[in-house]
């Protein structure tokens, strides 16, 4: 199959466009983030996905903890915000590409994943203008010296859809301690601060005890919940299947907090460590 390249999408607006401005933001953000810590080894990391100077301050704190991981493998699992589609969506060959440079597809990895899961499809186009897991990048090239990656993508994030995607992580990445997953997602959505910091302290909790029935349950139950929930709740079942018993909440804040401080409609953004004690 011919090597396919994924050029940035939203580099130069998300994110800076170019690899010094990149470079200098990241780091910011990771040296206000040096107290950070979460016992244990790091199977997946829950982390935002909004423009880098609102989320970037939040993503650094799970991110730093990856300083020094090198090889390490990420799956990447985030919803998807412009194509609509059923089941999980890979991209299994290739590379993507950022100002920071060309990061390649494990295609191993991507092709456990194909043979694990029914609903695990190779659907790179879908990639093309989304940018859940593109955010991730900017920190993954600063701190991983020797990366790869595999895309995945979420369209409906039913609970059957979760629960396959899942199954399918926990069975193509036993017994692999260079690969981690992160899970993309953002928090509520455009609502004043003290309703949504309310709302977002429930999720907190259900990521915090790992409890990804009490999260499924409240994705089903409730509306502007997090983009990215099927996503996290897919994560957090691997990464119990995975050895994970803990999970750290490293940081909560919301858009209102940089900026212009605007707190009469924001985002919330959470990250977390999964880690396994032993």
């Amino acid at each position: 199959m011919t090597a396919t390249v994924r050029p940035a999408a939203v580099a130069g607006s998300w994110y800076p466009g170019t690899a010094a401005a990149i470079t200098a933001e990241v780091d910011q953000y990771l040296d206000a983030a040096r107290d950070v810590s979460a016992p244990g080894r790091v199977i997946a990391l829950v982390s935002p996905h909004a423009g880098l100077r609102y989320s970037g301050p939040v993503a650094a704190h799970g991110y730093r903890l990856l300083r020094g991981r090198s090889p390490l493998t990420v799956v990447l699992v985030g919803p998807s915000h412009r194509a609509a589609f059923g089941g999980v969506a890979l991209q299994a060959h290739g590379s993507w590409e950022t100002p920071l440079g060309r990061v390649p597809i494990d295609e191993e990895v991507a092709g456990g994943l194909l043979g694990a899961g029914a609903g695990v499809l190779e659907h790179p186009d879908v990639h093309r203008d989304e940018h859940s897991l593109e955010m991730q990048m900017p920190f993954l090239q600063r701190l991983v010296s020797d990366l790869r990656i595999v895309p995945a993508m979420m369209g409906s994030q039913s609970r059957h859809e979760v629960d396959s995607l899942a199954e399918a992580l926990a069975s193509a990445l036993s017994g692999r301690e260079d690969v981690i997953m992160v899970a993309s997602s953002d928090l509520s959505h455009y609502q004043p601060a003290p309703v949504a910091n309310q709302q977002d302290a429930v999720v907190v909790e259900h990521v915090g005890q790992m409890d990804a029935a009490g999260l499924m349950d409240r994705l089903e139950t409730h509306e502007n919940v997090a983009c990215g929930g099927g996503p996290v709740v897919a994560v957090m079942k691997a990464a119990r299947a995975l050895g994970a018993d803990q999970a750290t909440v490293l940081k909560y804040a919301d858009s209102g907090d940089v900026g212009p401080r605007d707190k009469s409609h924001v985002v919330g953004y959470l990250s977390a460590a999964l880690t396994a004690s032993s």
